[in-house]
């Protein structure tokens, strides 16, 4: 198995194309890393907002077996 390039700077260079290689590998690459880092804080966001909602009912619950003992 041969390499298409015989060094690295022939690799970055692309054969003449890199603008656009590169280019279309950061359009590809920076949309996804986006897309995870998104989901990564939308899933710690609805977490925390799903733990506040436990402990809010939690505090309303035991309010109200207060209201009933007393």
């Amino acid at each position: 198995m041969t390499s298409a390039f015989s060094s690295w700077s022939e690799f970055f260079a692309m054969g003449g194309y890199a603008f656009y290689v590169w280019l279309a590998v950061a359009m590809s690459v920076i949309p996804l890393a986006v897309l995870v880092i998104h989901t990564v804080t939308q899933h710690g966001a609805i977490l925390r907002d799903v733990s506040r909602q436990r402990a809010r009912e939690e505090r309303l619950h035991a309010a109200q077996n207060q209201q009933e003992a007393a």
